[in-house]
């Protein structure tokens, strides 16, 4: 399991980074579940590796438990009690309510918050970090403007000025990482020489992380999954077997791999078979929300489109769907381009979804 231990010796150093580098200082902006489970083993990593300060800054957007501040309750327990109770954070873990103390002298910066907090977070951390910082993003979902997808890590990258922004996607249930089960993510970055740095950060040998050259295609496999996961749910409200589900995933992957050479240069093949590709992609279409949202509409006969308001708001518990929201702009963005016709699998989960079109025909196109 992953826990603050003493640092090792420099030959227990990655050999690549070991008294090479200058100190690093990292910064996690966010504290939910993903970015509690997430801390530990940055925290873990960072009392581990002498090329990371030990203390690792959360900024926590603070609220009240019980009439207390929830970042003293983390600081005096080392346990987020409200998004991952019962699982220990490292003792060098620090939460701090103060966006701008929390990244003051930072070089490397971990978002992992619901994307739309960010326009309003970036301002609040006033330049405080330092000059040299780089970010990585771990915000599964995507933007579209001007009929063409914007990417998480682009957005970011506008509001820090430029900052040069890596991206880690995987098929990571956060309460499953935490409790130290087995998996795989998927690093991807612009610059090359910034991978063994962040590989360096989150890779543990319960959390096995592999780093590509390739931002777009990590990032966009982590939204366009949950499109497919739609029609998956579709195969098992209509109680369709293995042999069909395994059809419509693979059917998926080849309409994902098509999406993102089509509106982004250099992604590249293997990017798909990393974690953030098929495993995140069989994760999702076997469990998840909009799987699980998916095949209540199958069940109930498909139909009106505002059915998934219903079995979003009695599913869900005040999460929102993603597959539906990210198929919508699919859509529009391959009819503006006039290519929809190229991707048979995303127009019939959207006609199934949004025009009327009945479950079963997720096997005729």
């Amino acid at each position: 399991s992953i826990s603050s231990t003493p640092r090792p010796r420099p030959s227990d150093q990655p050999p690549q980074l070991a008294l090479t580098m200058p100190t690093e200082k990292v910064a996690i902006i966010g504290s939910g579940n993903w970015g509690s489970a997430i801390a530990r083993i940055v925290g873990a990593n960072c009392a581990r590796h002498d090329m990371f300060d030990t203390t690792v800054e959360m900024w926590v957007f603070e609220e009240q438990i019980d009439g207390k501040n929830l970042t003293e309750i983390i600081n005096e327990t080392h346990e987020n009690v409200k998004y991952l109770p019962g699982v220990k954070l490292p003792e060098n873990v620090h939460a701090e309510p103060n966006l701008e103390k929390a990244v003051t002298g930072a070089t490397l910066l971990v978002f992992v918050l619901p994307h739309q907090f960010l326009p309003r977070t970036v301002p609040n951390m006033k330049g405080a970090y330092a000059p040299n910082a780089r970010g990585i993003s771990l915000i599964k979902g995507i933007e579209f403007e001007d009929s063409k997808p914007m990417l998480i890590s682009d957005l970011i990258k506008k509001s820090m000025g430029g900052m040069d922004i890596s991206v880690l996607m995987g098929a990571n249930v956060a309460n499953e990482v935490a409790q130290d089960q087995f998996c795989e993510s998927t690093v991807g970055t612009k610059d090359a020489a910034n991978g063994p740095v962040w590989k360096a950060l989150f890779d543990a040998p319960t959390f096995r992380v592999n780093v590509v050259n390739d931002v777009p295609g990590v990032e966009l496999c982590g939204a366009l999954k949950n499109v497919v996961a739609i029609g998956a749910g579709f195969c098992d409200g209509l109680e369709y077997g293995g042999n069909t589900k395994a059809a419509i995933i693979r059917i998926g992957l080849e309409e994902m791999q098509l999406f993102c050479s089509t509106f982004y240069e250099g992604v590249q093949p293997g990017t798909f078979f990393e974690s953030c590709g098929v495993a995140d992609l069989i994760t999702t279409c076997f469990g998840g929300r909009n799987r699980k949202c998916a095949e209540a509409f199958a069940k109930q006969g498909g139909g009106d489109p505002a059915a998934w308001d219903k079995i979003e708001a009695d599913m869900l518990n005040g999460q929102k769907l993603q597959g539906t929201i990210t198929a919508k702009d699919v859509l529009t963005v391959l009819n503006k381009k006039g290519i929809a016709d190229k991707f048979p699998l995303f127009s019939k989960i959207h006609q199934i979804a949004f025009e009327g079109a009945p479950p079963e025909e997720i096997v005729s196109f």
